[in-house]
């Protein structure tokens, strides 16, 4: 008798110490669990547009640039693009960046409505549900084709009065671009109704206020009407923009998703001036340098370069009458359109989840890739 009672006592002794143990068990799995979901932080996501830059359009920084190393070689990971629009073999800027911030391919001059005209999700909307800030930059007039596809929907580009009357409804926080005078329109005063949206709106200077509050929102056009050229003196206006962006989202502590543009070597190529895509070029390639600068401090941010289209059919050879290779030291920039071309398009990946952006696909496909960065 008295055996059995022991055995009883090691038996309920044992059921105890597995119970115990089995609760304490799912409490650790519950509590690493949470740990996760507590240190995952989205990544922050830089997307670079060199408009118009094609692959001699990059080329050209490697023999008219000053670095013996472009800080385009710091990428890790590279592909190419596809960049027709569901209309033409060859895209314009709306339907190029529509592809990009839409994820649908769309005709030429749409700005972020698909082939049928109605309105199509962005990546700045889709973001913002998961909890995400947006920002723009841009080298020209923010209702341009290229930034007003990631903030308006309509089926014209070229009705800019109506892509800026489009701004205040979108969930973009941070702005530094040109084009303040596209906002003072006949029948209404989009600027005001920016700032009845939240945005402290500034005509003269790229400057991030000292006492900003977390839901201030920041929208900077220093011009009437575009930005100036980098040699009619635009000065250090990209990585200035740049710099206030980090300012600003590194104060609201939000990941965010910040879209870049190198408006105007779109606009060297349709010249047929290289000095003036080549300048150009160079200046886009500081901002991307300090891109790349943050996301390596960060650790936590995904750098990707790209381009819309090719502009001006800009190669870079030797002189043509020459067959006897005496000038191949002697690079000759030429041009074979003022408009765009079917050319596939450089992209070039850094940071977590970079060799999603790897190999040879269709423009439409940044946007699904962009988006499959985010949990």
């Amino acid at each position: 008798m008295k055996q059995r009672n022991q055995s009883s006592k090691i038996i309920l002794t044992l059921a105890g110490l597995f119970l115990l143990f089995s609760c304490s068990h799912q409490r650790s799995e519950k509590d690493d669990s949470a740990t996760v979901q507590k240190e995952y932080k989205a990544p922050n996501i830089i997307l670079l547009i060199g408009d118009g830059m094609g692959l001699s359009q990059l080329s050209a920084i490697y023999y008219f640039g000053e670095k013996e190393e472009p800080s385009f070689e710091r990428f890790t990971h590279i592909g190419l693009i596809n960049t027709s629009s569901s209309s033409h073999k060859i895209t314009d800027s709306g339907a190029g960046a529509t592809a990009f911030s839409t994820g649908k391919r769309t005709f030429n001059g749409a700005i972020g409505v698909g082939p049928d005209s109605v309105p199509l999700a962005n990546i700045p909307e889709l973001l913002f549900a998961k909890g995400y800030l947006s920002g723009l930059i841009a080298t020209c007039q923010i209702t341009h084709a290229t930034p007003a596809a990631f903030f308006a929907h309509y089926p014209d580009r070229n009705n800019e009065l109506i892509l800026a009357s489009q701004l205040h409804r979108s969930p973009i926080h941070f702005i530094a671009a040109a084009g303040y005078g596209y906002f003072i329109q006949e029948t209404a005063n989009y600027l005001d109704s920016l700032r009845d949206k939240g945005f402290i709106v500034d005509t003269s200077q790229i400057k991030v206020p000292d006492d900003i509050r977390p839901t201030d929102r920041l929208i900077f056009l220093t011009e009437k009407n575009t930005v100036p050229k980098v040699s009619e003196g635009r000065g250090d206006f990209s990585t200035s923009a740049f710099e206030a962006a980090i300012s600003y989202f590194q104060k609201a502590e939000r990941s965010f998703f910040l879209m870049i543009e190198g408006s105007q070597i779109d606009w060297g190529g349709h010249d047929n001036d290289a000095d003036y895509l080549i300048s150009e070029m160079l200046d886009f390639e500081k901002v991307v340098e300090a891109a790349l600068d943050f996301a390596e401090k960060d650790g936590n941010t995904v750098v990707v370069v790209t381009s819309d289209h090719e502009a001006g059919g800009f190669t870079l050879g030797a002189n043509e009458k020459d067959t006897s290779y005496s000038s191949h030291d002697n690079i000759v920039a030429t041009f074979s359109t003022t408009g765009h071309s079917a050319s596939l398009v450089p992209v070039m990946a850094f940071g977590p989840g970079a060799e999603r952006f790897a190999g040879i696909y269709n423009n439409t496909d940044i946007f699904e890739k962009i988006l499959g960065l985010v949990k």
